[in-house]
């Protein structure tokens, strides 16, 4: 079986459909993937950009974002790098007025029992982790 990693660019083709040409070869692609004849590979860069152009360029909601990314995650034939960690970001960047790579960060600093070293007082609003403030 051919196996692919996923570029943010397919996918984003794919969740906006407003391409005549690209958005119905992403289409078949990933119902390629559906039927197992080929292993797209998701990983967090590719969501991250993804969520960044949705939002910025195509001003889509946080909410249609996390919902059409979560579905293409639990999609057959679509295999995420650490998907319990991309779905936890996802969810809450959709939660919170966060940038996507603050969720991100707070989503592996509680999978990892980790705090994380930033100024950005953003991370504070998560409770499930301690951001520590580098000081002289």
């Amino acid at each position: 079986m051919k196996e692919l990693l996923l570029d943010a660019n397919v996918l984003v083709r794919f969740l906006v459909q407003d391409d005549p040409v690209q958005s119905p070869a992403a289409t078949a692609l990933f119902e390629a993937a559906e039927r197992r004849e080929c292993l797209l590979h998701l990983d967090c860069l590719a969501v991250a950009e993804t969520v960044y152009v949705l939002i910025g360029r195509y001003r889509r909601s946080r909410a249609d974002v996390v919902e059409a990314l979560l579905a293409v995650i639990h999609n057959l034939g679509v295999e995420t790098a650490e998907a319990d960690q991309v779905t936890d970001a996802l969810r809450r960047f959709g939660a919170l007025n966060v940038d996507f790579a603050d969720a991100w960060l707070a989503a592996r600093a509680a999978h990892l029992g980790h705090g994380i070293a930033s100024f950005d007082r953003d991370l504070d609003r998560f409770k499930d982790f301690r951001r520590v403030e580098p000081k002289r």
